[in-house]
């Protein structure tokens, strides 16, 4: 995940000469066949592309429109190319832009996704993946650890990420509500007290641009029908019962409170996914986010997998191949269409948003309650590789996940040994990372 920085630049005033068309569509595919990463990695190589070698966008511009895809939910990474490709072809170079960046990564996951649907129940698929679980263990850890040190430096900061992590492991509060209540306590406290999460004085100076009025509310208009169209469709055809109805409604709403990125939100989808909707088993999570880790483009392409298995293990009244192609399509445009309605609607509103501090604020504050989600997930994760059954305790309003310790996993004990080993001791890649796990899970699996 990329580093927050909320600061902003006064004003966008780059010179570099605008590329054709096809040039733009050209480049953004390579971008997304080569957007492996995660967000950190995919942000370098636009940076690399796109300043550096073409000089399409100026540094100064390019950091302006990080800063303000930061503020936004969803992947700030695709919702950054799409700002690139609209702000130097309008309309068009956004949605090509947008739309490349995903397309590559969501047909290799759609791909995996049906070869996992059918192989599930084959002992040396289950191997293969028990080293993957390993490998993404030590992944999520190394994650909660970066961003921690980036997002947690007040007290207050840390107050809000540890009070996010008991409302969420042993009160078992619902996300939207953490993510909520953090953004109105940030925006409290940087109307008042701005220190306490360290936040810096605005750059920007002189007139404010008009405000865009027209532009934003016909965005609104037009993506608002975009991301709708499929939900009407499927009520008026399938009804509200149907698994494909559940499956746009979870994922519009995860849509609007995905602040922080993928792992912020794995924890809550997985917990819906499991104990609310029973659409996966608790290993299969872990198993759906190795996939995406190995694949080009943004990190939530994991709802894609959720959303496939879902529909395919409810298929009726399609075949299992067809529901679980129409769910992983369902997933992937209501997962997406909000952020080019994000983009296109605020994108003319940069220079203003730049300078509200409470904005700031919200946004600090949720970045930091982000490092007790994750946190969440860890422990989550953890639980589920490590032990083969995982209960509950319950105590007045606390809810505390316990495994049988008699379930542990040797194997899978021994394999997250060697994983943390090789990403924090000898610092491997994460693509090394999993291909050595799932190469030690099979081998393991051989031996049992």
């Amino acid at each position: 995940m990329a580093e927050l920085d909320v600061s902003f630049s006064p004003d966008l005033q780059g010179t570099a000469p605008t590329p054709r068309f096809a040039d733009l569509v050209r480049v953004f595919t390579r971008i997304g066949l080569l957007s492996f990463g995660g967000p950190a990695g995919q942000i370098a190589l636009m940076h690399r592309e796109l300043v550096e070698e073409r000089h399409w966008v100026a540094e100064e511009d390019y950091l302006h429109a990080l800063n303000f895809c930061h503020l936004l939910p969803g992947p700030e990474a695709q919702q950054l190319a799409t700002w690139i490709g609209w702000r130097l072809h309008g309309w068009q170079g956004g949605l090509a832009a947008g739309l490349l960046f995903v397309i590559p990564g969501a047909a290799i996951i759609l791909a995996l996704s049906v070869l996992y649907a059918l192989a599930a129940n084959l002992g040396w698929v289950a191997a293969l993946f028990l080293g993957v679980k390993a490998a993404v263990l030590a992944v999520v850890v190394q994650a909660l650890l970066r961003i921690a040190g980036r997002a947690l430096d007040t007290g207050v900061k840390k107050a809000l990420a540890a009070a996010a992590f008991v409302g969420l492991f042993l009160l078992d509060l619902p996300f939207p509500l953490i993510v909520l209540g953090a953004g109105v306590i940030g925006m409290v406290i940087a109307r008042t007290r701005p220190d306490l999460l360290a936040l810096k004085p605005g750059k920007g100076s002189g007139e404010l641009p008009a405000r865009p009025w027209r532009k934003t509310i016909l965005s609104v208009l037009v993506w608002g029908t975009i991301w709708a169209a499929p939900m009407v469709l499927i009520a008026a055809t399938l009804g509200r019962g149907h698994v494909l109805w559940e499956i746009g409604a979870f994922f519009s709403q995860l849509a609007i409170v995905t602040f922080g990125g993928a792992y912020a939100v794995l924890a809550y989808m997985a917990q819906e996914a499991v104990q609310g909707f029973g659409w996966l088993q608790p290993g299969e999570m872990a198993d759906g986010l190795g996939l995406a880790e190995t694949t080009p483009g943004p990190l939530i392409l994991v709802t894609q997998f959720v959303g496939y298995l879902a529909a395919f293990r409810a298929p009726e009244p399609f075949s299992p191949l067809m529901a679980g192609f129409l769910g992983a399509l369902l997933t992937t445009w209501v997962t997406f269409a909000p952020c080019f309605l994000w983009i296109f609607a605020l994108a003319p509103w940069i220079d203003r948003m730049g300078r509200a501090v409470w904005l700031k604020g919200g946004l600090a504050a949720v970045t930091a309650a982000v490092v007790g989600v994750i946190a969440n997930l860890t422990a989550w994760f953890a639980l589920h590789v490590l032990f083969a059954r995982v209960g509950e305790v319950e105590a007045g309003p606390l809810r505390l996940s316990w495994p049988e310790l008699a379930s542990f996993d040797w194997r899978a004990g021994l394999l997250a040994a060697l994983a943390f080993a090789l990403a924090f001791g000898a610092k491997w890649s994460v693509l090394r990372l999993l291909a050595v796990c799932a190469a030690g899970g099979l081998l393991l699996g051989q031996l049992a």
